[in-house]
């Protein structure tokens, strides 16, 4: 069954918060907050994360039924992503070097910003570009 659009960005608009409260007060604790969200979206898909369900039951009532819609497999893959890139984030806050810290995290930050802000979803379209190579080998 396909998504409503809006979730995937709202939730992206989310952790652009987020991830740029990490970067500025390098706080481990808000990274690992962030982790576990990219691995409860990845694990169940976006409506099954925090910003997802959020926006089930905060947001999408107020603002009207959905006009588009997508298929939740690239936004999933997405969260997979954020997640390696936050879990190499979390690894670089807690244990060293912080350069690693600094450099994950704002990696996911642009990722989380351009969909957030543009509606482009960077892992969204590794996933598609996935499929395609995938689909022209066989």
């Amino acid at each position: 069954m396909d998504i409503d659009v809006r979730g995937p960005r709202f939730g992206a608009a989310v952790t652009t918060v987020v991830l740029a409260a990490v970067l500025v007060t390098g706080s481990v604790w808000l990274l690992a907050w962030q982790t576990l969200a990219f691995a409860l979206g990845a694990a169940g898909g976006v409506g099954k994360s925090p910003y997802g369900w959020l926006f089930r039951t905060a947001i999408r009532p107020r603002i009207g039924p959905p006009t588009e819609f997508e298929a939740p497999e690239p936004p999933r893959f997405a969260q997979a992503v954020g997640l390696v890139f936050a879990g190499v984030g979390l690894v670089g806050y807690a244990v060293g070097p912080d350069w690693l810290g600094l450099a994950a995290t704002g990696a996911a930050l642009a990722a989380a910003f351009l969909n957030a802000a543009f509606g482009y979803c960077l892992g969204c379209e590794l996933f598609l570009l996935i499929r395609r190579v995938t689909v022209r080998a066989e």
